[in-house]
């Protein structure tokens, strides 16, 4: 195996939190040792960083060319060069910035001067798209958004932060602040760095000061809508060294929900945003949900390292709210589609939760500082599941496949991400691919703390670096086959002969008698797991305090650390207010979250009943896609065949790599639920009408057909406007009953000559008699992709008794749908 040693960068490096705690409950600080200062030797993570190398991050610099294409025809328009100028759009910079980030970490990895030249590049891109003044955002530089049909209500604004609750202005740059921050400490390059403070100190003299060219000379003095600055701030503080931009920082925080408070439904709810009330006063997770992590991220390092106990107890309260009442098993938060956010307390679904990928990685950030902060490994415990199950399922084990919305169950004909049977190349809204690629090759980074004389060991691997004790430096090698194997081991070797400390190490909570802290989960007839601690190969007794057991003595080079954490196969049960829930069981085994798929089982997985009493066994793949991961199989029964069997079951992180198919989480433990599980297609339609079909076609293929295998899918039946080639056509659906709309998706069909997939199209929906514009959610769009659904939601929640879609077929070719899906809210 290629252990790949990490380079030591020019300066100190900052990764999650980058930054150390000023206020512990111990007088000591703790600090994270950064990601470059951890080898990684293992067989998990490892191989996952090849892959975001080799993988990943190309295929993400690929698809991000356009956010390149529109700096590079900004800063010609800048710069007086005749050129397009480029497409309106809130975020896309935003997509390039973080796979940038992602990249600029794994040049810690191994030298690679051609990605240092594409980075180099980029940069200079951006550089000649910054205005004099440090503005930068590349649709009101230009003046494409003035005539844009998203200038308001949820889009950019006509000009500078005219609309900071939706135009993303803000978010943008935070993101361009932590990746010129990666760079600067993987490179010691410093020109990438110094673009984002001109912007930060730009952004400090409009929002706080008053700049005569922004918002008439007033100071904007308002937070912005998608949070993401604020912990940027934070990094830029540290890699800078500049304390304007951590009181930056806080002053965004301290002004959110006081300056401003948005007025309206859905994604202009004053809770949409957590702009509902000062964040001192939120006791709950309200809200979008990757808003919410980042915003509690950020005033979790502002607490940190300004000291502001006042902080304190509003987080301590929505962290107690997220895990007692709002997070799925998986560790996926936001699980209501439309605001991708928290809904009700325990609204907690399976086929239909929303979880979005980025969520999951907000997750893992909110907890990590947490635990900085506050020293208690719970924090750790919930970073772990999001990260092992949610985050990860989040990309395929090649790298090139990625999931958005994670949802807990699916059947067989359902377009359940994002319009697409199973994982997609890549969305138009493409947060959820370019966060991967930034989170996990910080990974190594979030491994061990420390303070003057303590080791924390937070996450388990294979690994090693040297921990700088105030008394001396301290090698320490960790060898683990974790998060399939039980037992970890330690070798411990001070600089010295010998040398005084303590020892941390995290005993998880799914070691005892529930999987995740909070009140959520717990095991069917817990069993807490007989973990062992030796110290050079004699049994210690330690009771965990804060989720740590603690070896404090005087140490010589050699020392050998063993844990043992048994990983038996658990059966878990919800809180009975889930009622999603209610009469199902989950398997989980150590931090892995477990769920079947069609690929390895006889029947449909909705159908087997469990039972708390089955036996189990573990076995490991030895070959393919899979391999090296273990699979788990249960005793059960299909309700669907006669007699006992068995059911096989993935870690919910590796599912769908062989196919996309059925799959469920939550298993029936009685026969009446499997009974109802097993999917059946709702029959919404009355009628359905179009303006003009062709003869040999069907109209009502398109509310009958089963999922497409492709656009030009030939052995369905479709509907097609030929021979009406550039013709508008409207396509009426008349629903059995009014119903509250979650999404409406739309398969084309393209026969790659006379009909093809259309220019453009549009939906509207009639209400008490009358048609209505759909009033589309903030990110998304009308899109026409080939080979998957198009799914649209609706920004406001909406009851439709019909729907009408108006499309524009290209000036050459008829239009054609094989497929529409209209998924209700339940």
């Amino acid at each position: 195996m290629k252990t790949y040693k990490i380079i030591m960068p020019v300066i100190g490096a900052l990764m999650l939190v980058g930054c150390s705690n000023r206020n512990n409950s111990s007088d000591e600080v703790l600090q994270s040792i950064p990601f470059q200062k951890v080898t990684l030797q293992d067989n998990f993570w490892l191989p996952r960083l090849k892959t975001q190398k080799e993988v990943l991050v190309p295929f993400a610099l690929d698809k991000v060319r356009p956010a390149m294409d529109n700096l590079r025809k900004t800063g010609n328009y800048l710069n007086g060069v005749k050129d397009e100028l480029p497409f309106p759009h809130r975020f896309v910079a935003s997509d390039l910035y973080k796979v940038m980030e992602g990249a600029a970490y794994l040049l810690t990895l191994e030298k690679d001067p051609a990605l240092e030249h594409t980075m180099d590049s980029i940069i200079d891109l951006i550089g000649r798209a910054q205005e004099a003044d440090g503005y930068l955002y590349e649709s009101h530089t230009t003046g494409v958004s003035a005539n844009h049909e998203h200038w308001g209500g949820a889009g950019m604004g006509d000009k500078p932060y005219s609309w900071v609750v939706h135009s993303h202005e803000l978010y943008n740059m935070g993101h361009m602040y932590e990746g010129a921050v990666a760079y600067y400490q993987a490179t010691g390059k410093d020109k990438w760095l110094k673009i984002a403070e001109k912007n930060a100190r730009h952004i400090n003299h409009v929002f706080f000061e008053g700049d005569p060219k922004y918002n008439g000379g007033k100071p904007v003095n308002q937070a912005p809508g998608h949070e993401e600055i604020e912990l940027a701030l934070v990094k830029l503080f540290h890699a800078a060294g500049d304390s304007l931009y951590l009181n930056m920082a806080k002053r965004f925080i301290d002004i959110r929900g006081v300056t401003y408070k948005p007025e309206g439904d859905g994604v202009m709810s004053p809770s949409y945003a957590q702009q509902h009330l000062p964040v001192r006063q939120q006791t709950k997770a309200v809200g979008h949900a990757v808003r919410a992590t980042y915003l509690y991220s950020g005033m979790a390092d502002v607490m940190a390292q300004t000291g502001d106990q006042t902080l304190r107890p509003a987080l301590d309260s929505i962290w107690a709210n997220i895990v007692d009442t709002r997070m799925h098993i998986t560790g996926g938060l936001g699980a209501v589609h439309g605001i991708e956010g928290f809904g009700p307390e325990y609204l907690l679904p399976n086929k239909d939760a929303y979880n979005e990928t980025c969520a999951a990685v907000g997750n893992v950030m909110f907890n990590y500082r947490m635990f900085m902060a506050e020293k208690d490994a719970k924090y750790i415990d919930v970073a772990e599941v999001a990260l092992y199950n949610n985050v990860l399922a989040g990309v395929n084990l090649e790298g090139n496949r990625f999931f958005y919305v994670n949802p807990l169950e699916t059947d067989s004909r359902q377009a359940f991400n994002q319009g697409v049977k199973g994982r997609s190349p890549w969305f138009g809204t493409a947060c959820c691919p370019s966060n991967i690629a930034r989170l996990i090759p910080q990974i190594p980074g979030m491994m061990y703390a420390y303070t003057d004389d303590e080791i924390y060991c937070t996450f388990y691997a294979g690994t090693s670096t040297v921990v700088p004790l105030k008394k001396g430096k301290v090698s320490v090698t960790q060898q683990t086959e974790y998060p399939f194997d039980e037992t970890i081991r330690f070798e411990i070797n001070p600089e010295g002969k010998s040398q005084k400390f303590a020892m941390h190490l995290r005993i998880p909570t799914w070691a005892g008698t529930q999987f995740v802290p909070g009140k959520l989960y717990s095991y069917v007839n817990a069993r807490p797991a007989d973990w062992k601690l030796l110290v050079n190969g004699e049994e210690v007794e330690a009771t965990p305090e804060k989720g740590f057991v603690t070896i404090d003595r005087t140490w010589k080079q050699g020392d050998r650390v063993e844990l043992r954490l048994p990983m038996d196969v658990h059966f878990n049960k919800a809180l009975p207010q889930v009622e999603a829930d209610r009469g199902r069981l989950c398997v989980t085994r150590g931090p892995l979250v477990y769920c079947a798929e069609a690929v390895d089982n006889t029947a449909m997985p909705a159908s087997y009943v469990l039972s708390p009493e089955a036996g189990t066994s573990v076995k490991k793949a030895d070959s393919g896609i899979m391999r090296g991961i273990d699979f788990v199989t249960v005793k059960a029964r299909s309700v669907q065949e006669e007699g006992n069997g068995s059911l096989t079951m993935v870690p919910y992180y590796a599912w769908d790599n062989r196919g996309d198919d059925a799959m469920i989480v939550w298993m029936a433990d009685n026969d009446e639920l499997a009974k109802a599980s097993i999917p059946t297609i709702p029959e919404y339609i009355s009628d359905v009408k179009a303006t003009h079909t062709f003869d040999q076609d069907d109209v009502l293929a398109m509310v009958t057909n089963g999922y497409p295998a492709s656009s030009f899918d030939t052995s369905i039946p479709r509907w097609t406007s030929w021979p009406q080639k550039g013709k508008e056509q409207t396509v009426e659906l008349t629903l059995k009953r009014p119903l509250k709309l979650q999404s409406l998706s739309v398969y084309w069909y393209d026969d790659k000559g006379g009909v093809q997939v259309p220019e453009s199209w549009t939906l509207e929906y009639k209400e008490n008699g009358e048609w209505k514009k759909f009033p589309i959610y903030v990110t998304d769009e009308y899109r026409v992709l080939k080979d998957q659904y198009n799914m649209v939601h609706p920004g406001e929640d909406i009851m439709a008794e019909a729907f009408r879609l108006h499309i524009v077929p290209k000036a050459d070719a008829a239009a054609g749908i094989l497929s529409v899906q209209i998924e209700e809210v339940k």
